[in-house]
């Protein structure tokens, strides 16, 4: 048996069920069908994450014990993947506590003992389906949160644009100044909603990347050059030493432009001395290795293993709100990357982003 109950996804929450076993199969799929679920199954591992893949169900039950590709290994494949959303796994087990550990770290949500029975079934899914139905409402709630306080903030930009234009007539420049200052202000709250948003679009597994061959030199230099000038200002060098023996990588160009933005950005902003440079190099045939380093301020011991904390904001009077070095720490995991930091207080930091060529 391969596979049963395929179709078009109805109105009733879509559960995909995972076993070897035909009679264990039969059962939950009777179980949650009584209970007025739309159940499909499958009867191995890559079949049911191919299914996963092309139509998401709403929760995922999984046999752990099973030949080729076990329950832990399905679990994990899913948790990582960087374009599916939350979906609730409730493994099957015949086993004591240290498989219940060892689900729970590949990030399965609940677990169920053989032999199965009926209610117990039937009360672990509803209850799971409660929670997922409860995280997607705190999203759109985010959704509609971050849509109302920016359409203001557009408009109140816009408004201010005309104003200086004199659209309205004659405009004084201690008048011009202070609109200057709101509009700056309206963007510095801009910013913080988008991050707001995109840090929320990856907790809850919503961030849906664009894989593309792209030339990683060419948007590093791109990001240098749109940064030229804060440096420049500063009185500080912003320097790219390309040492990579190739230049083309796989990856979301637009969030890995985020990324280099935000911590070269960063090197200028807390570099008043010397300069930053960005060094890329490829140790290995497989992967980018991109340091950013410069000559600042420095991040305290105490502050470094909490950097990447989302609302961790430094101590320094420059610091932001904690949520730009946390963004590009979960733009990286999605591209099978990583990335650490090296620092000194008073003689600067080094960002080391390790970044596979095809992440897939």
């Amino acid at each position: 048996m391969k596979e049963q109950g395929l179709g078009k996804k109805c109105d009733k929450n879509y559960i995909l069920a995972v076993d070897d076993a035909p009679d264990n199969l039969f059962l939950v799929q009777l179980a949650l069908e009584q209970d007025g679920h739309d159940v499909r199954v499958v009867d191995n591992g890559p079949t049911a994450l191919a299914q996963i893949e092309e139509t998401p169900p709403d929760l995922i039950l999984l046999d752990v014990m099973m030949p080729e590709m076990d329950g832990y290994e399905v679990t994990r494949r899913i948790r990582t993947h960087p374009q599916l959303p939350y979906i609730p796994i409730l493994l099957i087990t015949a086993h004591e506590q240290p498989s219940l550990v060892q689900g729970l770290d590949v990030g399965a949500d609940e677990f169920i003992r053989k032999p199965v029975k009926v209610e117990e079934l039937q009360a672990r899914v509803r209850s799971l389906l409660r929670l997922k139905e409860s995280i997607e409402q705190r999203e759109n709630f985010v959704h509609c949160l971050t849509h109302d306080l920016r359409t203001p903030l557009v408009a109140a930009d816009r408004m201010l644009a005309l104003l200086r234009q004199q659209a309205f007539g004659p405009v004084t420049p201690p008048m011009d100044e202070a609109m200057a200052t709101i509009m700056s202000s309206n963007q510095h709250l801009l910013r913080l909603l988008n991050n707001l948003l995109e840090a929320y679009s990856y907790d809850v597994g919503r961030k849906i990347l664009s894989f593309i061959r792209f030339n990683l030199r060419e948007l590093i230099l791109e990001v240098v050059r749109e940064l030229a000038a804060l440096a420049t200002a500063k009185g500080i060098t912003l320097a790219v030493d390309w040492q990579a023996g190739g230049e083309t990588v796989v990856g979301d160009r637009l969030e890995l432009k985020r990324v280099f933005m935000n911590l070269i950005g960063n090197g200028i902003k807390f570099t008043d001395h010397g300069g930053v440079t960005v060094q890329v190099n490829t140790q290995t045939p497989e992967q980018f290795t991109v340091e950013i380093r410069d000559t600042g301020v420095g991040i305290p011991p105490g502050e470094q293993q909490r950097i990447f904390e989302p609302f961790r904001q430094g101590k320094h009077k420059r610091s932001g709100h904690g949520l730009g070095l946390y963004l590009c720490r979960q733009i990286i995991a999605n591209h099978n990357g990583t990335i650490a930091l090296e620092s000194q207080p008073g003689q600067g930091t080094t960002f080391s982003i390790h970044l596979p060529l095809n992440p897939r």
